[in-house]
C-alpha cells in the first residue's frame, strides 16, 4: 500500500523563542504518531486563500485537526467569555475550512482536542467556553503542563459500545486518558453523534453519522501512544482509512 498522506494544518509559534522571525508548525508528538501508523505527515500553512488551501487538500489522504488555542465565539454565534483564552483567526479559518470540505468530500478525519471544538464548529455546534465556570460540578480537565506532564491521567471516559471507537480502542468503559483543555463541546453540530463522556458529562468523543470515517476525542492520544497500544490504534485506524 501506497503510504496515505495526512495533511495537518500549522499553528503560529507563540512562544516568543523566535524574535523577528515568526514561523508556523506543529508539535512532533502528532508527527511521531501518523509516522508510526504510516501514515505521511505533511503540514498545511496557514495564510492561504480558500482555493489553494482546497488543493492541498485533494492531494492528501486524510485531515488531521490537531490541539491547540482556543476558538473564536463568533464562529457559534457567542460573545467572548471573561475567561476566554488566546485565540488565532488565521487557523479557525483555515481549520473550518479545511473541516467543511472533508466532510462534504467524505475524506477521512481524525480531531483531537482543539479539533473536535473545531469539527463540532464546522458542522454548526455550540462549545463551553470555560468548563470551570460554566459546567457546575465538572471534573478538572484543564491540566496543563508544567503543572501536570502532557501524558498525565485525569479522568476516564466511557464509549458507547456501538461506536466505530470502541472497535479501535477494544474496550468501551473507564478508559483512562489525559486532559489539556478548558473549552468543550456543547450543542452537537449536525452528522456527529456523542460516543464518549467524562463522568461529569463532557463530550470526550464524536463520530460521524454518515459513511465517511471521521472520529474526534478531546483527549491527546498522540501524547499516550508511545506506551499504550490502544491510543497507537486510534491513529492506525485513522491512516488505515486514508489508505483505502
Amino acid at each position: 500500500m501506497t503510504p496515505p498522506v495526512i495533511a495537518i494544518p500549522c499553528r503560529h509559534d507563540a512562544s516568543g523563542r523566535h524574535h523577528q522571525l515568526p514561523m508556523q508548525g506543529m508539535g512532533q508528538a502528532y508527527l511521531s504518531a501518523v509516522i508510526a501508523a504510516g501514515g505521511v505527515p505533511v503540514l498545511v500553512p496557514l495564510g492561504l486563500d480558500e482555493p489553494r488551501l482546497f488543493r492541498a487538500l485533494e492531494r492528501t489522504d486524510g485531515l488531521l485537526l490537531a490541539g491547540g488555542e482556543d476558538i473564536a465565539p463568533a464562529l457559534f454565534g457567542e460573545e467572548p467569555h471573561p475567561n476566554l483564552g488566546t485565540v488565532d483567526a488565521d487557523r479557525d479559518a483555515a481549520e473550518v475550512a479545511l473541516a467543511r470540505r472533508a466532510l462534504e468530500a467524505g475524506l477521512p478525519l481524525l480531531a483531537v482536542c482543539r479539533g473536535i471544538q473545531v469539527l463540532n464548529v464546522a458542522a454548526g455546534g455550540t462549545l463551553y467556553q470555560d468548563i470551570p465556570s460554566q459546567v457546575s460540578g465538572a471534573l478538572k480537565h484543564n491540566c496543563f503542563y508544567p503543572e501536570y506532564p502532557r501524558d498525565h491521567i485525569a479522568h476516564t471516559v466511557a464509549i458507547a459500545p456501538d461506536s466505530r471507537l470502541a472497535t479501535i480502542l477494544g474496550r468501551d468503559v473507564a478508559v483512562p486518558v489525559n486532559s489539556l483543555h478548558h473549552q468543550a463541546v456543547k450543542a452537537v453540530g449536525a452528522g456527529l453523534r456523542v460516543v464518549a463522556q467524562a463522568p461529569d458529562g463532557i463530550v470526550e468523543a464524536v463520530e460521524g453519522t454518515g459513511g465517511a470515517w471521521v472520529l474526534a476525542v478531546q483527549w491527546h492520544p498522540e501524547e499516550l501512544a508511545p506506551s499504550r497500544p490502544d491510543m497507537a490504534a486510534l491513529f492506525r485506524a485513522f491512516v488505515e482509512a486514508a489508505g483505502r
